[in-house]
């Protein structure tokens, strides 16, 4: 029951993960031109937080479900 939880939680972050935009434009970020703003603080808003929020949140729950299964097994 648990490793299907695990895949389908995985496979959720997968395609949300897709879904983010890019924070760099195009291929400045491998050219090294133009700035990639590591230390920025960048404010999301509207769906970009709602999708950036869930990621994290299935980030969470991935490496908890991983941690139980790991446990109990």
């Amino acid at each position: 029951m648990l490793r299907v939880l695990l895949l389908i939680v995985a496979v959720l972050l997968i395609i949300i993960s897709l879904l983010q935009g890019g924070k760099s434009e195009g291929l400045s970020a491998f050219t090294g031109t133009g700035d990639l703003g590591l230390f920025q603080n960048i404010k999301e808003r509207g769906p970009e937080k709602v999708i950036s929020n869930v990621t994290m949140a299935l980030g969470i729950l991935l490496f908890v479900i991983t941690i139980i299964i790991r446990i109990v097994e």
